[in-house]
């Protein structure tokens, strides 16, 4: 984590009586040992961290069983993603009493993946450049109902919703499931497969193996194909 500073005072709970549980849902065990030592001291944070999940299934169950007030929720899942996890909660989210909010907490900072989680009920979202202190002022923020973004995000909220007319839907695009989205958007950005998997935490084979799903999904021939046909949708 570093210096983006998110929307808010940063008024974290240092020092104060303050108390949120929170589920950490992300499939990258190494960055939820880091949020957890980042933010789960509850002595000083405030925060008290009651679960965590690797994919879409161990999501819901943990959520379920535990109701934390918040959850830091990744977009990008084994199972579905994120907005799959807001599905299968939507009752929890909706409860009169004590409803569970969530915080998407991602590296994507593309408009259709903020727009989504919204979309699906998330109270906001955060990039993962986001400081310790100011993840823990955002998470007391959505634990009391606030909306919380990262700056150059609220913008594609709020033009995702100036309008009563929904996005049109891209069929060719839903065809894609979000880990080959995410690659999809960093081939077409001129990444190299090295660094792609570098990236994403993922062997070279496996982006190769995305890359293949992506052009037979698309009926496309090559990655210059696929990057015209990202920078078509702006999706790059």
């Amino acid at each position: 984590m570093s210096d983006e500073t998110v929307t808010g005072s940063g008024d974290a709970a240092q020092g104060t009586e303050r108390r949120v549980r929170v589920v950490l849902v992300d499939d990258h065990r190494m960055f939820r040992t880091g949020v957890q030592a980042e933010i789960g001291r509850t002595d000083v944070t405030g925060v008290e961290v009651v679960g965590e999940a690797a994919d879409v299934d161990q999501a819901v169950t943990v959520i379920t069983a535990t109701r934390p007030e918040v959850v830091l929720l990744d977009v990008h899942l084994p199972g579905g993603g994120g907005v799959e996890v807001l599905r299968r909660c939507a009752s929890l989210m909706a409860a009169a009493e004590d409803p569970v909010r969530f915080l998407a907490l991602s590296v994507s900072d593309a408009a259709e993946d903020v727009i989504g989680v919204i979309r699906g009920g998330a109270r906001g979202y955060v990039t993962k450049t986001i400081t310790g202190t100011d993840l823990v002022d955002s998470i007391f923020r959505v634990q009391e109902g606030d909306a919380v973004f990262s700056p150059r995000l609220a913008g594609f909220v709020l033009d995702a919703f100036a309008s009563t007319d929904a996005p049109p839907v891209d069929e060719d695009l839903d065809r894609l499931t979000q880990r080959e989205r995410e690659v999809l958007r960093l081939i077409a950005r001129g990444y190299a497969y090295k660094e792609i998997a570098k990236q994403l935490f993922i062997s070279v084979k496996t982006v190769e193996s995305h890359v293949s799903a992506v052009l037979r999904k698309l009926q496309l021939s090559n990655r210059h194909e696929l990057t015209r046909w990202a920078t078509a949708r702006r999706l790059v």
